[in-house]
């Protein structure tokens, strides 16, 4: 019977049936809870030495696409800040129907700092079963990080800028050496291929290398979740886009540039999602949509949740460029600068992930009315 079986044909039989079979064979085993555990195979001459490139490519993406599937899935994530706490509650809510283990990566001080204590964030995580790993991740070393990570098979980062430049090619060098089956990098903003290199807003160079080092190997799986601006910080009064106190919307750009925008409690719930689907996304960009709207739009929310004239200015790309140029270093101008280019901030809703699966989500003007008010 082997010598009929041609080269780099896949079978999937019964277990106990193939094991029977008097074959030379690459065998993973697969078990969910829909489907019956069977064997996936490969014959090759010597599955000690498989020697077509399209043989070996093939089996390690086999491998990859089910190897996880019959253990438990240990997922860690890295920090607890406001969107990391929002993921914990996500994947949390979601583990009843999966096998699945859950950690959390904080630093000493969180655990033992005031601000922690404050609010129960420990207590909150403790009581939702969460298991807390300590490590200083702007301090610690790759190979000390690495060493962490290399105990769990999908590792989140949810460690913003704030933690630092380097900070993000840091934890996914970690990840790398680490060999995590799967790594979603803190990439939860714009789309940064599309903004590209040399964008007023220098900290997205770095968000180009990761997705660089990722693309760039094959033993770790990645996903990129894209979600535009957190929508509290479209309303941000330092921000400087809605300022209620003169009664206006000043347009980054014009009142014609649009932005797309997710609240953190939706991205921690919608990236639980993606990081649980079955089949298991890899290797993609996905992108979250709590709404995009131009700044027009944007100035008529504002003015029918306050209830009152709301002026509308634009900023034009120039001006914010010469307020950069005048404060280098002032992040909120190389924010306003970008957004106001309206490249890569803001894409039609029905490509985004909640769209396509039907997910509610908050909106501008919903969190507009439970957050501003009438004044």
């Amino acid at each position: 019977m082997a010598q009929d079986i041609p080269l780099e044909t896949i079978f999937i039989v019964a277990q106990r049936s193939a094991g029977r079979l008097r074959a030379s064979y690459y065998f993973l085993r697969v078990e969910t809870a829909r489907y019956h555990r069977c064997t996936y195979f490969l014959r090759i001459d010597d599955h000690d030495k498989i020697s077509s490139p399209k043989s070996k490519c093939f089996a390690r993406e086999l491998t990859m696409q089910v190897d996880i599937a019959n253990v438990k899935q240990r997922i860690l994530v890295l920090g607890a800040g406001e969107l990391g706490l929002s993921l914990l509650r996500g994947l949390a809510a979601r583990r009843m129907s999966q096998d699945v283990s859950i950690s959390v990566l904080l630093r000493h001080e969180s655990l033992n700092g005031r601000e922690s204590r404050k609010g129960g964030k420990i207590e909150e995580i403790r009581a939702l079963g969460i298991a807390i790993e300590l490590a200083d991740l702007v301090g610690a070393t790759v190979a000390e990080l690495a060493a962490v990570m290399a105990r769990y098979d999908t590792v989140i980062s949810c460690v913003g800028f704030a933690a630092g430049r380097g900070t993000q090619r840091k934890l996914t060098e970690a990840a790398l050496v680490a060999g995590v089956k799967r790594y979603f990098p803190w990439q939860f903003g714009v789309d940064y291929d599309l903004i590209g290199r040399g964008s007023p807003q220098d900290l997205f160079d770095e968000q180009l290398d990761v997705r660089d080092m990722l693309r760039s190997q094959h033993q770790t799986e990645w996903v990129i979740v894209s979600t535009g601006m957190f929508t509290s910080f479209l309303f941000e009064p330092s921000f400087g886009v809605v300022d209620l106190q003169a009664g206006r919307v000043n347009a980054l750009g014009s009142l014609d540039t649009a932005v797309t925008v997710t609240t953190p409690e939706d991205i921690g719930n919608l990236t639980a999602a993606i990081v649980l689907q079955a089949p298991r996304i890899a290797n993609q960009v996905i992108y979250t949509a709590g709404d995009t709207l131009t700044y027009a739009e944007l100035a008529d929310v504002v003015e029918r949740v306050t209830g009152r004239s709301i002026e509308r200015r634009e900023w034009s790309v120039q001006q914010l460029q010469a307020e950069l140029t005048a404060k280098p270093d002032d992040t909120l101008c190389k924010y306003r600068a970008v957004f106001a280019m309206g490249r890569g901030v803001a894409w039609d809703v029905a490509k985004a992930y909640n769209t396509q699966h039907g997910m509610d989500v908050i909106g501008a003007e919903q969190w507009a009315r439970e957050n501003l008010g009438r004044g």
